[in-house]
Order: structure tokens, then sequence, then C-alpha cells
């Protein structure tokens, strides 16, 4: 998960911190009024917002931003723009929300607020679909792969009785589990899910409910103190989550439900 830990997220949050707090108002009648609710997001992070070949904005999170705005009941329009600066331009109210795939961290929470988490994501276990491995604890004495440098790598040398291979990234990571060279991967779970489903490689993954970085919360941040727009919000995410329409979202780009 480069993107919820990189740098240059770092370097946008010390501008945000500059900029201060946006005072409050009534946004959700603004955007009653006008109609519209402004959805940004960077458009270059796909399957959860990226540019299709017709030139459209579409992913997850596009997907799930425009649903919202209909059950408020104004258009969702998205708005693309650089992630280095999306908190900036949400407190210079530029756009109403980000809905970019946002991890939800206490220093963003000083200078915006978050609706959901709408999805999870973090640190997951892979075995070939037909492997005798139920646990962590069966991965003793096997192979594991991962990638080289990442977090995963130092959280696998921790663990008794594995044994590590490193590789340059994912596709390596595939290749050698479906050729039993090595009998377990540790990996971001959403883009070995996608995987599996633009591959059709016959993959499980592992319950492993208390593993270490296996729950990162993903929010959708609107400005300060607007706790109307907040509810409302809010109250069409759950909706969205109670009557299906989340997880046919999440199947279409994800191939899993990640709320």
């Amino acid at each position: 998960m480069n993107r919820f830990l990189s740098s240059v997220l770092a370097a946008g949050m010390a501008l945000v911190m500059s900029a201060g707090v946006a005072a409050a108002d009534d946004q959700l009648a603004r955007i009653k009024q006008d109609g519209v609710m402004k959805i940004a997001m960077s458009g270059a992070y796909p399957p959860f917002n990226f540019v299709n070949d017709k030139n459209e904005v579409v992913g997850f999170d596009a997907s799930i931003g425009r649903e919202i705005a209909r059950r408020i009941g104004v258009e969702g329009e998205i708005v693309t723009t650089a992630w280095d600066g999306i908190l900036a331009g949400l407190l210079a109210r530029k756009y109403d929300t980000i809905v970019g795939s946002m991890t939800i961290t206490p220093e963003r929470e000083k200078v915006v607020d978050f609706v959901g988490p709408y999805y999870h994501a973090g640190r997951a276990v892979f075995v070939a679909e037909g492997s005798d491995i139920q646990s962590l604890a069966d991965i003793k004495g096997k192979t594991v792969g991962v990638t080289l440098g990442e977090t995963h790598e130092k959280w696998a040398r921790t663990q008794d009785g594995w044994s590590v291979r490193t590789y340059k990234g994912l596709p390596e990571l595939l290749l050698e589990l479906q050729a039993d060279r090595v009998q377990a991967i540790i990996a971001d779970n959403i883009p070995v899910r996608v995987a599996i489903k633009e591959n059709g490689a016959k993959l499980r993954q592992l319950d492993t409910p208390d593993i270490e970085g296996g729950s990162v919360a993903i929010g959708i941040a609107i400005n300060k103190k607007n706790p109307e727009l907040a509810a409302a919000m809010q109250a069409a995410l759950d909706e969205m989550m109670a009557d299906g329409t989340y997880k046919k979202i999440a199947m279409e780009w994800v191939g899993a439900d990640i709320r």
C-alpha cells in the first residue's frame, strides 16, 4: 500500500496543516441548491479510480462517489487533481469531498472529517486454491514469497520457521506460487484480489483477522464542521451497504467485498 504510506502524502499534509482548517458552512444545503456534488480523486489509481479509453473517470471510488451523490439527490461530478495537493484543494473549497482511497490517519483527522470507512485494505497471506495450508501456523517449515523491500518482507522474516524468498513484484509472486516454488505469498490484499478477478488465478486468502497491518481503514474526506453533510453521506453509504449496491460495485471493480 505504497499509496497509503508515501512520503509525498506527508509533504502534502504539511501544506495542509500550514493552510489551517477551513471555516464551517452549511455545505449540504449549498450542494443541494447547486444540484451537484464535486468529488475529487487522482484519476490514477486503478481499479479504484482511473481514466478509461473513453476518457471517463471510472472505478470503485468513482462509482461509490456518484452513488452517494445520487442518493443525496444531486449529480456527482468527478474532479481529478494531483494527489499531493488533494487535501489542500478540499480546504480551499475547490470540491466538496474526496472519494479517492484515502487512509484515515490521526494527522488527517486534525484538518478534515471522514465519512466511513468505506473499505479496508492491508496485509494478507495467499496460498494455492488446493493447498492444505489453513492458518499461519501451517506455514511453519514452508517457503513464502514476498516483494523485496516491502514491509511484508520484514514481517515475514520475524515469523518462526518460515523460509523467505524475495521477488521483484506481484507478477513474479503469482508465478512462483502457481509453480509451487513457494507455498504462500505475503502481499497487499486488494491487488491480489484484482489479479484473481482479472486473470482467474487459483488462489485462496487465509483467514487472518489479527494479522499485523491487516486492516487499514479508508475514508471519505469532507471539510470539518459540516455535520449535516457528514450525516447525509454516511446514511447514503450505509444504505448502499445494506441493500447490496455496495457489494455489486465492489465485485465489479475489485472482485471482492472490501467493506
